[in-house]
């Protein structure tokens, strides 16, 4: 059975894990401790908890099957998917065992109730273009292009 609930300290491994596996890379993955203190990427976790922080863990039988989450940036110290200060970026990850029976959908519309309830009318992310199963999920949730950041596009929650 599939249920959600709000990651706590014990769960920080397991977020760290769920935003290695979100990073879209098909060949030559870097190792997760080389790519996850990448200076790009390390803003995405470095002092997990500050105000605006928020994760979600989607659990099946009281099991972690995946985590999603949303973290402010500014103008100072963009992340891929900014669009302003006020808009949360959101990540998402599935483990590949649960991917395409629903559970990625129903954790980002969890992920996108709890934002609304912390004050966040929208939420933004980045996807690679090439990745169309999740364009495609997040373009039925209402997400919409917005721009375009390296290979990467910007997608915003309208």
């Amino acid at each position: 059975m599939l249920s959600f609930r709000k990651m706590d300290e014990n769960d920080y491994e397991f977020l760290m894990d769920m935003q290695y596996e979100s990073i879209h890379i098909l060949e030559n993955k870097p190792p997760k401790l080389v790519l996850m203190n990448a200076p790009h990427l390390k803003k995405y976790h470095e002092g997990w908890g500050r105000q605006g922080d928020m994760a979600l863990l989607a659990l099946m039988d009281n099991v972690p099957v995946g985590a999603g989450w949303y973290r402010l940036f500014d103008e100072s110290n963009r992340g891929y998917g900014f669009v302003d200060h006020e808009t949360p970026e959101l990540g998402i990850a599935v483990l590949p065992a649960y991917r395409g029976q629903g559970v990625g959908v129903k954790l980002m519309q969890e992920l996108i109730k709890q934002a609304q309830k912390d004050g966040f009318p929208s939420l933004s992310l980045s996807v690679d273009p090439s990745n169309h199963a999740a364009v495609r999920m997040y373009e039925k949730l209402g997400f919409v292009f917005c721009g375009v950041v390296g290979t990467s596009w910007t997608m915003k929650l309208v």
